[in-house]
């Protein structure tokens, strides 16, 4: 089972691998990471990540090898997509659910943590379009209080160039900041302010540098 899964994550690594060396070369849209150093090296970890795009879901199979993501439970049920995300181990969660939801999220992140797979989860539940704003949500801090290890805060500027809902896109070079690693043992409230205040800024100040480098977001802002 564990090398048929290997497999299927092959086969992910390389489709991901693809579709990011074709948006370079038909959309101009490349990449640039920035802190890596922060990454821990002693172990799996989580990634709390800023979402702004469809973008977002492709590169870090290819920064962080093997690593699952959480992803809305939706998802698995689209024809052979869904199965392709079961057999890869991804994670699925219900949005609207309540203390079951969280408790089954902890319980699948453990799994995969258990075998030295990273967790990627976007803490916001859904795309956040640059300048706008929506809540963090408590899945993370459950993650981060009960699951011991670092949580990695990361900010992007994917939407920038990549805007939701629209076929325009607009070439330059995307950030993804890895900011330093929150280690275990703080309590939840205060976790979730370090979070934010972390990704919030780091986001904001990369937005500003694709508009001021790239002229991107014109079009946000219009």
């Amino acid at each position: 089972m564990l090398g048929s899964r290997r497999f299927f994550w092959r086969c992910c690594l390389s489709w991901c691998r693809s579709c990011i060396w074709v948006i370079r070369k038909i959309m101009g849209i490349e990449y640039e990471i920035r802190g890596r150093e922060n990454l821990p090296t002693d172990g799996p970890f989580i990634i709390a990540s800023k979402h702004q795009s469809a973008w977002d879901t492709l590169i870090f199979n290819i920064i962080v090898l093997d690593c699952a993501y959480v992803v809305k439970r939706e998802l698995f049920f689209f024809p052979f997509f869904g199965w392709f995300l079961w057999r890869i181990g991804m994670i699925g969660i219900d949005r609207k659910g309540g203390a079951n939801t969280l408790k089954r999220l902890v319980a699948n992140c453990k799994a995969r943590l258990k075998v030295g797979r990273s967790i990627v989860i976007f803490p916001q539940g859904t795309r956040t379009p640059p300048g706008t704003k929506n809540p963090y949500l408590p899945g993370v801090a459950a993650l981060y209080t009960q699951c011991n290890v670092p949580v990695v805060p990361t900010a992007l500027n994917s939407g920038m160039f990549w805007p939701r809902r629209t076929f325009l896109k607009h070439p330059g070079t995307v950030v993804i900041e890895f900011l330093p690693a929150i280690e275990p043992g703080l309590r939840r409230r205060e976790f979730s302010t370090l979070l934010e205040e972390a990704i919030e800024p780091a986001t904001t100040r990369i937005e500003e540098e694709a508009r001021r480098v790239f002229g991107a977001g014109e079009q946000i802002a219009d």
